[in-house]
């Protein structure tokens, strides 16, 4: 399922099962294989849009992948682990005609 919440839900969320007292961008909660939630903030992820330089619906899209890169099993928790899945979402985004989300404007 893909959720879109507000601050305080985020919040709520990332401090619960990240241990994390801020609104993030994006969680994923995985139920096994290739099932799961994603959660989207929409008011970071307008925030982080306009602060990057990105439509707002370039970076759902960037997110959303994100995410469910993550229900898959991918993950940045090394540089080689980031970098794979980097690769893997500017590869996938490229297939919906998106440019790299990590390069900045």
């Amino acid at each position: 399922m893909l959720r879109i919440v507000g601050s305080l839900e985020s919040k709520k969320l990332n401090r619960k099962f990240r241990r994390k007292n801020r609104a993030t961008n994006v969680l994923s909660f995985s139920y096994g294989k290739d099932a799961g939630d994603v959660v989207l903030c929409h008011p970071v992820v307008a925030r982080e849009a306009r602060a990057q330089g990105k439509s707002v619906a370039a970076h759902y899209a960037h997110l959303v992948v994100h995410g469910v890169l993550h229900l898959r099993g991918y993950g940045h928790g090394s540089k080689a682990q980031a970098a794979k899945m980097e690769e893997r979402e500017i590869r996938l985004l490229r297939r919906f005609g998106l440019g790299n989300p990590y390069e900045l404007k």
